[in-house]
C-alpha cells in the first residue's frame, strides 16, 4: 500500500557519506533542531538569495535612465518588426 503525499509537504532525498551526515546531525542537535529543520533553516535563505540574484536586474543609473527614456519615447518599429507583426511570427 502506498502512502499519499500531503499537499503541504514533499520529500527530498539526499545521499551523503555517513561522516557528513554525522556532522549535520551533530550541528542540528547542538541547535536543538531535527535534521529537516536544521537543513531548511540553513539552506532555504541561501536558495532564496540565489533565486533573487538570478531574477533581479541591476542597472547603473545611466542604464536605468536609458530604459526609462526608451519606455517614454519608444523608437519607431523597424520594417522587420512590422513584417513579423503582420505575419504573426516572433522575431528570429
Amino acid at each position: 500500500m502506498t502512502r499519499a503525499l500531503s499537499d503541504t509537504s514533499s520529500r527530498i532525498e539526499l545521499r551523503i557519506p555517513p561522516e557528513q551526515k554525522a556532522i549535520i546531525a551533530r550541528a542540528a542537535a547542538l541547535e536543538h533542531l531535527d535534521l529537516t529543520g536544521f537543513i531548511l533553516r540553513t539552506v532555504l535563505p541561501e536558495a532564496q538569495a540565489v533565486v533573487e540574484r538570478a531574477e533581479r536586474v541591476v542597472l547603473s543609473e545611466r542604464d536605468m535612465l536609458r530604459v526609462l527614456d526608451l519606455l517614454e519615447n519608444p523608437p519607431a518599429p523597424t520594417e522587420h518588426l512590422i513584417r513579423a507583426a503582420k505575419a504573426g511570427n516572433t522575431l528570429k
